[in-house]
C-alpha cells in the first residue's frame, strides 16, 4: 500500500514539529522553506527538505507538487506569502490544501480561495488552555466545532461508585459520556450500568454550557 506523501511549507516551529510528527506516523515529507538554516535543521529527518522560494510556481511544477497527497501551508510571519502559496497549490491540482491562519481575516481569504482546512494554532491552544486554567477537575478540552466540545473530567470522589444511569449526564445536562479512561483499560461506549470511581476519567462530548452544568453538579 502507497504511503501518504504530505509536503509542509514554512518549516519554522508550528511546521517543523508538524513535520518531524508526520515523519513519526510513518508517512513521507517533504518540506519546503525559503531559509537556509530552517532546511538544514530538517536535512535527514525529513524524507527530504529543499531550500526553495515558496512563492515561485516553477518550484511547486519542478516539486511535482500536485502529486501530494496533502500540502500543508505552515508560513506564519507572511500572510501574503502564505495566500499566494495557497493559491499557486490550488492552482497546480493540489487534492487537499491545508494552511494555518494568523488571524480571522486571514483564514476567511484562505477559505474564499479554497483552502480544504484553516487551523489557527495560537488562538485554539489559547481557548484550550483557558478552559483548563478556569477548571480544576478539567483535564483536556478539544472545540469540535462552534457548538460541541469534546472534554475530559476527572471523577470527583463525590460520585464514585455510581453507574451512568444514576449519573444520567444525557437525560439531565444534554451532554454524553462517551468513554471512560481507567487505570489499565478504556471502555468506548460505556454501557448504563458501568460505574465510574476515583481516578477514572470520564470522556464527555456535549456544548460548553452542558459540560460546565454537569462539572458543576458532580462536585
Amino acid at each position: 500500500m502507497k504511503k501518504m506523501q504530505y509536503a509542509v511549507i514554512g518549516l519554522g516551529r508550528f511546521g517543523s514539529s508538524l513535520a518531524k510528527e508526520l515523519m513519526s506516523l510513518g508517512y513521507e515529507v517533504l518540506g519546503i522553506d525559503k531559509r537556509e538554516a530552517n532546511v538544514d535543521d530538517m536535512s535527514g529527518v525529513l524524507t527530504h527538505s529543499v531550500q526553495a522560494d515558496w512563492n515561485d510556481e516553477d518550484v511547486y511544477r519542478s516539486l511535482g507538487i500536485r502529486n501530494f497527497d496533502c500540502v500543508v501551508i505552515a508560513i506564519s510571519e507572511d500572510i501574503q506569502a502564505s495566500i499566494l502559496a495557497a493559491i499557486l497549490c490550488k492552482e497546480q491540482g493540489v487534492k487537499k490544501v491545508v494552511a494555518k491562519a494568523m488571524s480571522d481575516l486571514h483564514g476567511r481569504v484562505l477559505e474564499k480561495i479554497g483552502v480544504e482546512r484553516v487551523i489557527f494554532p495560537e488562538r485554539d491552544m489559547g481557548v484550550r488552555v483557558a478552559h483548563l486554567l478556569a477548571s480544576p477537575s478539567l483535564l483536556d478540552y478539544i472545540e469540535l466545532s462552534n457548538h460541541y466540545t469534546i472534554a475530559e473530567l476527572a471523577v470527583p470522589s463525590r460520585i464514585s461508585g455510581k453507574t451512568l444511569r444514576e449519573l444520567n449526564s444525557r437525560e439531565k445536562f444534554g451532554c454524553t459520556i462517551v468513554a471512560i479512561n481507567k487505570p489499565g483499560e478504556v471502555i468506548v461506549s460505556p454501557s448504563a450500568e458501568d460505574r465510574v470511581y476515583e481516578k477514572d476519567v470520564m470522556v464527555l462530548i456535549g456544548t460548553n454550557q452542558m459540560i460546565e452544568r454537569f462539572e458543576q453538579a458532580i462536585h
